[in-house]
């Protein structure tokens, strides 16, 4: 079976639906994994991608933001580079409101057993992280 690897864009025509012929091939895209006739490939890039695109160019509310990202997860036949850390990422945006750039980082530490080490303790906090402290003190 081809492998494609799916970039942000075919993601973006999909869900913004501003061009609708590159709207229709995204979704000719998706169907054809649906029946198996392709295995579409993405992973975390292509996710910060979306995320940003449609918060700060479509001007998307996260929780929104948040359903399309978990929308990509359940396109089936579709592998997804990093699948697990993903999904908490997402999940963890969710629940704690926070943007899923964020919450990938929380999501990655923890999977790692490591603190995050960052100026940003209010939304980390919220994302349930083991905080290093940093001093901004010189």
């Amino acid at each position: 079976m081809e492998e494609i690897f799916v970039d942000s864009n075919v993601f973006l025509r999909f869900y913004v639906e501003d061009d609708e012929p590159q709207g229709a091939a995204a979704e000719k895209l998706f169907r054809m994994s649906a029946q198996k006739e392709v295995e579409l490939i993405t992973g975390p890039p292509v996710f910060f991608e979306v995320a940003w695109t449609l918060k700060v160019w479509a001007k998307w509310p996260n929780e929104k933001i948040l359903e399309a990202l978990q929308s990509m997860t359940a396109i089936p036949n579709m592998k997804i580079l990093d699948k697990d850390t993903v999904i908490e990422a997402i999940t963890l945006a969710q629940e704690s409101r926070q943007e899923f750039a964020d919450a990938y980082i929380a999501a990655t530490a923890r999977g790692r057993g490591a603190k995050v080490a960052t100026f940003n303790k209010k939304h980390f906090v919220k994302l349930g992280s083991n905080l290093y402290p940093l001093s901004d003190k010189k």
